[in-house]
């Protein structure tokens, strides 16, 4: 696994700073979970054993160095909803619906679970995002909602932005129908009968004001298969890695 700054290795997992945030995307290792769901499975929502995935979420918030209840985390429904939070979350409420978690509190980590999907972390000096990102999210406008919601909380400053591992416009094949829900980006966005994701993310998030953009430039597609959990590569059934950040 190679990386170019911002982007770092932190153990088995993917670490990254952005202005007034620490970002972390995780790979599927470092867990204890079997099969198909071997072994870093964060995925609340799989049908691995639910104790496994509680294990491997007590590893996170170690690595994270918060409790594991001071995750703010929704129940993902391909949507553009984001949360924005001034108060710790609850830890014994069920995840409300939403695609994006934001905070302006010191030591709560705003969490989404893909695996094929764009996590997305967004942060300026203040405030912290992670959006939970599929091609329904980008065509229906998760990106500025997260904008948005980071400002909301009273976010100072430039906003910036990173894109964590997912399908890659090497492997993304798509239908027409998806294609033309982009048709506004041009050919930049397409290849073939692929559509790259993070260009359309990169367009959207300019496009919200956001100054600067990294992209960690991995597929989950065409990774190796102990690296990430990939949706469409294991036919759907599989685990999910994370994306996290908090304000440093």
């Amino acid at each position: 696994m190679r990386l170019e700054a911002p982007f770092r290795r932190s153990g088995e997992h993917i670490a990254a700073d952005l202005p007034g945030a620490h970002v972390l995307f995780t790979t599927r290792r470092g867990g204890v979970s079997t099969g198909p769901y071997a072994s870093l499975n964060l995925g609340l929502w799989t049908d691995d054993e639910a104790a496994y995935v509680h294990v491997n979420r007590d590893r996170l918030a170690a690595v994270v160095g918060v409790a594991r209840g001071r995750f703010q985390q929704g129940r993902q429904v391909h949507g553009t909803h984001v949360r924005a939070l001034d108060a710790p979350p609850d830890p014994g409420e069920e995840p409300a619906p939403a695609d994006g978690q934001a905070t302006s509190v010191a030591g709560v980590a705003p969490i989404v679970l893909v695996a094929d999907c764009l996590p997305i972390a967004l942060a300026a000096p203040g405030a912290a995002a992670m959006l939970h990102a599929g091609w329904r999210g980008l065509a229906d406008g998760v990106v500025a909602a997260g904008v948005a919601a980071v400002r909301a909380l009273g976010a100072s400053g430039p906003v910036a932005a990173a894109i964590g591992p997912g399908a890659g416009g090497c492997c993304y094949e798509v239908g027409e129908e998806v294609h033309a829900a982009f048709a506004a980006h041009g050919e930049e966005v397409r290849n073939g009968p692929n559509l790259d994701l993070k260009a359309v993310a990169r367009r959207e998030l300019e496009a919200a004001g956001v100054q600067r953009v990294d992209d960690v430039g991995l597929c989950t597609l065409c990774a190796d298969r102990d690296l990430f959990f990939s949706h469409r590569r294991d036919g759907g059934v599989t685990g999910r890695q994370a994306g996290v950040a908090w304000r440093s």
